[in-house]
């Protein structure tokens, strides 16, 4: 399946950035790729400079298109210029299919320093209208303790780093399967 879902995504991409449209779901491919999953596609260029990551972490629609929307969306990342058809050659891709979100039920919001697990769970969390996701693989690559992950999760919703803390502030966990070009 790891070959299936690569090959897709590369070929979601480049053809995205070619022509602006969006690949139709092959006709035959793996009966996983069926099951509705939540999904993310991430672009480096170069082996880990981040260029563009978007996707879906609600189980909301087919793991197959939602592969092909994620890839679609990650060439146009608002953080970086569009993906140029010159990058192509020069892009890694990586796929990270998402378990459905659950809640983390605390009865104090301390006790999210042992029930998030680093490099196990991503997060989202949740607070009003807003909200901010990481994928498991982040607080590793910054090397951060659970406590800055969940400040840096604040900081990337927009909220104020201690705002985890507020009785308020839902957060869920997820876990992925990470398909990556090598």
């Amino acid at each position: 399946m790891k070959d299936f879902v690569l090959k897709l995504a590369r070929e979601a991409i480049e053809n995205y950035v070619k022509t602006g449209k969006r690949i139709p779901v092959p006709k035959e491919y793996p009966k996983e790729l069926e099951g509705k999953r939540g999904v993310f596609v991430t672009i480096y260029k170069n082996p880990k400079e981040l260029r563009g990551c978007i996707g879906l972490p609600y189980p909301q629609q087919p793991l197959i298109e939602g592969i092909i929307e994620a890839a679609c969306e990650a060439c146009e990342d608002p953080r970086f210029p569009p993906l140029s058809k010159e990058e192509l050659k020069d892009i890694f891709i990586e796929v990270s299919v998402l378990t459905k979100p659950e809640l983390i039920k605390v009865k104090n919001s301390k006790e999210y320093l042992k029930e998030i697990k680093i490099g196990k769970y991503g997060l989202i969390l949740i607070n009003g209208s807003s909200g901010g996701l990481f994928l498991p693989q982040v607080p590793v690559e910054q090397k951060w303790n659970c406590e800055q992950y969940l400040e840096n999760l604040c900081y990337k919703a927009g909220l104020t780093s201690d705002i985890w803390l507020d009785p308020l502030t839902k957060i869920y966990k997820f876990e992925t399967k990470i398909f990556s070009e090598e």
